[in-house]
């Protein structure tokens, strides 16, 4: 291969400036080598080649850069050409997912036609005529009970002990599933937010008015058919909810397929109900134009095949034709078709939770958008399009995530095989109390090098009331000091060391501590983090000295994304040693929040923020669940578990603490779900104002000062009022109204704010002195607070234009101006600065 550069040179080295440089193929073997060390090099690196390689003796430097100029613009073309095609095979597969979808919804309409027309010829032919078909209807109902004597034939060939029966049933559970993934057996309907395109998850849709709930998506991902239904039919490494698979039988089919008799154990989402199982048969199989097929459905009775095992502690939950449909994709990867259709039988669980049960939306977050996610997650990491920090594997963090989940489902649902068992209470029922006295479960002895006799679970359930789970579970995740006692946490880290110290107890206020968030993992479209949590230790007395090392949590999020419809929210943590090791032991405790389905009631009755979940379950009289004035009623189910390591002289007052603690942490989340619930335009109860001397004389102030600096009165009347009434009116007043400190040698703080502001900022007034000035503003708001600085120092106030702040949840926030003006105290000196902003909205 001869490659050839053309080389201008200045008239004085007397060279042609169209000659043309042909290398030599050494010459090109050399410079390539060179190339793939260090594709740029310098110009005293290009000097030191040519003397040190004699065959590029006679090519001049210039020539050599242009060469290498050369050789990078040819990488870079390859590498988009490569991109491009990357791009345009995803295009044409969607495109041809998309005429699919089309031909299906097209299919659809014509149905729904001819059954509109139908069903007007049978009004029409009803009204028209009064004919006496009672001869009919003995005629058709001889036939069904000479049907029902006689059953097909075919149901009796469906015997546990007979292939051939199963088999029947396989076939036909393929040709319904298939008549589900790509026909019109179910009206599909798009969710919302899931807009099919090259990068996109893939389309998915819900059921709408069918029996049971079901979800569908269809997806590209860069895999072959064998791989990905092998990930696939491996359930419990991404269906978080799934407990255990069971294969109890394997039969040979045709077409190199199998048969199997499936028994599948899941966890229950809360304490407030059982769990389910499912006993199904599944079959995998290859059809003629070469796509690959697991299909699963529930044996039953009805169905025929053989009984399934016996689930005492579980609700037998029915699987409909469900399971995966894969098809090779021209050049390369597949084109995935999942199908999830249940019935988990809503009616065995109370009112209060049957939407949980009953939400298709649900369903498709976390089964069948699970299943597409993992997949397409897996082939990036496999072309190594996934970059993980930390030197970790992308495998051994999985691996972590997956035991953080199944800790907390352990913890959660409490199974009696596992070794769980329920403690006495102390006569309130709001807080579950359950013991584990095999260590053994928990990852072997090693475990528990000092507490060896078991682990302790707290737990409890509470339904929240018009407060989004995304924002609770970020508020959470950052605002730790909010919620958490560090002795409690201090104590948790303890199990890991050979000498911990005594139980604390349980303190409402907790310690202050600093968090540090350190990122190990993400998925590819961030709905779930796995990251390191450092809490810097502090000692404020000489008997706090345990406190003051540092600790470690490792700590996994997810559902954190508004804009996800029936998202479920979590946070899981456990303590962990600086040595953080792959087999590092973990003990999970954290939250769980899932959404509710929205439920419109006639009513307006008033609406309280919390409800104690156990009076709704027992049919209470309160109201806190019925529907706001505007018609709407967000709910969500909030589940609580911590969990502790015991020995046996420390077991009742490990299980004081953790009761006492659990119970502080339920009080806390009904404070903050008080503060962070969107309160703009509803009628529900504020938080009641602060009434200590300083929040008194701190409202006078700010009201007095507005009123000499401007010559307006704050609230709309000059009249003079008493401190109380001050403190009411700014308390509620429509504005964000807020304090802030006048440092000089550090960034300015809030220190105050009204209801409204509180709102704005998504905070409360504990955790409000954490938020800085420059965090809130942006940039064009910095800038013009800097430049009407002088302004208000000299005339005491001044208007900012409309701009975008954040909240301490990084929402943006617009408003339509922003008063400044100073706080003077009664000696006329400056106290701080308060800030209103003006009809303002979350973006």
């Amino acid at each position: 291969m001869m490659v050839h550069t053309m080389h201008r040179e200045s008239p004085d080295k007397g060279f042609d400036s169209g000659k043309y440089v042909r290398y030599t193929p050494e010459q090109v073997e050399a410079l390539e080598r060179v190339y793939t060390e260090c594709p740029k090099p310098s110009s005293l690196r290009r000097q030191q080649l040519i003397r040190e390689c004699p065959i590029l003796s006679n090519i001049e430097p210039k020539q050599i850069k242009v060469w290498f100029q050369n050789r990078r613009c040819r990488e870079k073309q390859r590498k988009e050409a490569a991109r491009l095609q990357t791009v345009n095979r995803k295009l044409n597969a969607m495109n041809k997912l998309l005429m699919e979808e089309n031909d299906r919804l097209q299919k659809q309409v014509s149905h729904l036609v001819y059954e509109n027309g139908h069903m007007k010829h049978q009004i029409h032919t009803a009204s028209g005529t009064t004919t006496d078909n009672s001869c009919d209807s003995v005629v058709v109902a001889s036939g069904q009970q000479h049907q029902q004597q006689n059953p097909n034939p075919q149901h009796l060939q469906r015997d546990a002990n007979n292939p051939a029966g199963l088999l029947s049933i396989a076939e036909e559970a393929l040709a319904e599933f298939l008549s589900k993934a790509t026909g019109t057996a179910v009206d599909w309907v798009q969710m919302i937010g899931m807009k099919p395109g090259p990068d996109s998850i893939g389309i998915v849709a819900i059921s709408r008015n069918c029996s049971g709930i079901a979800a569908r998506a269809c997806g590209l991902v860069s895999l072959e058919p064998m791989k990905v239904a092998e990930i696939l039919k491996d359930r419990p490494s991404w269906l978080r909810d799934c407990r255990s698979v069971d294969t109890l039988s394997l039969i040979p089919a045709g077409n190199g397929g199998t048969i199997e008799l499936i028994y599948t154990q899941m966890y229950a989402p809360t304490t407030l109900a059982a769990a389910r199982d499912f006993w199904t048969l599944r079959y995998t199989t290859c059809l003629e134009d070469g796509s690959y097929v697991v299909c699963e459905r529930s044996l039953s009775a009805a169905t025929g095949g053989p009984t399934g095992p016996p689930s005492s502690n579980f609700v037998r939950a029915e699987m409909r034709p469900s399971g995966f449909l894969i098809r090779p994709c021209d050049g390369g990867g597949s084109i995935l078709h999942i199908v999830d259709h249940v019935d988990l039988d809503a009616l065995s669980v109370p009112e209060v939770m049957r939407p949980l049960y009953e939400s298709s939306k649900i369903l498709a977050q976390k089964m069948t958008v699970a299943a597409l996610r993992h997949v397409r997650q897996i082939a990036q990491e496999t072309s190594g399009e996934v970059q993980y920090g930390g030197g970790r594997q992308p495998a051994v963090l999985r691996t972590f995530s997956q035991r953080l989940s199944r800790g907390f489902n352990d913890a959660v649902n409490g199974f009696v095989d596992d070794g769980w068992s329920p403690m006495g209470s102390d006569g309130a029922e709001d807080i579950t109390l359950m013991i584990n006295l095999s260590p053994g479960k928990f990852g072997g002895n090693s475990f528990l090098p000092s507490f060896g006799s078991g682990v302790l679970c707290a737990k409890a359930s509470m339904l929240l009331q018009n407060v989004p789970p995304a924002v609770l579970v970020r508020f959470l995740r950052e605002h730790r000091s909010e919620w958490a006692d560090y002795g409690v946490d201090a104590y948790a880290a303890a199990s890991l060391r050979a000498s911990p110290f005594a139980v604390p107890c349980a303190r409402a206020g907790g310690f202050p501590s600093n968090q540090v968030i350190l990122p190990l993992a993400q998925t590819v479209e961030h709905e779930e983090f796995l990251e390191v949590v450092r809490l810097e230790g502090h000692a404020y007395s000489p008997e706090d000295m345990g406190l003051a090392r540092d600790m470690y949590l490792l700590q996994l999020c997810s559902g954190v994304d508004e804009d996800v419809v029936g998202g479920c929210a979590q946070l899981v943590f456990a303590p962990i040693d600086e040595s953080f090791a792959d087999d590092a032991p973990l003990l999970p405790s954290g939250f769980r929040v899932i959404p509710l389905e929205p439920k419109s009631t006639p009513n307006g009755a008033s609406v309280n923020r919390t409800l104690d979940l156990a009076s709704a379950l027992e049919g209470s009289t309160r109201q806190g669940g019925e529907a706001d004035p505007n018609g709407c009623n967000f709910r969500s189910v909030l589940t609580i578990a911590f969990q502790f390591t015991f020995d046996n002289h420390t077991r009742d007052n490990v299980a004081s603490m953790a009761r006492q603690y659990v119970r502080n942490i339920v009080g806390s989340i009904q404070r903050l779900a008080l503060a962070i619930a969107p309160r703009p335009g509803s009628s529900i109860c504020p938080i009641s104002a602060p009434t200590s001397p300083e929040a008194l004389t701190l409202v006078r102030w700010i009201s007095r000062s507005y009123r000499v600096h401007t010559g307006v009165d704050l609230f709309g009347s000059d009249s003079q009022t008493s401190g109380d009434t001050l403190l009411h009116q700014l308390w509620s007043h429509t504005d964000a109204i807020l304090c802030c400190s006048m440092k000089t040698n550090a960034s300015p703080v809030f220190t105050f704010a009204n209801q409204t502001g509180l709102d704005m900022l998504e905070t409360t007034l504990l955790a409000l002195q954490d938020i800085t000035l420059d965090n809130t503003l942006d940039e064009p708001g910095r800038k013009a607070l800097c430049s009407e600085f002088p302004k208000i120092m000299q005339q005491g106030y001044a208007h900012l234009p409309a701009g975008v702040c954040a909240s301490s949840m990084g929402r943006l926030v617009s408003y339509e101006q922003a008063t400044v003006w100073k706080v003077l105290e009664e000696d006329e000196s400056n106290h701080c600065l308060a800030f209103m902003f003006v009809n303002w909205s979350f973006v």
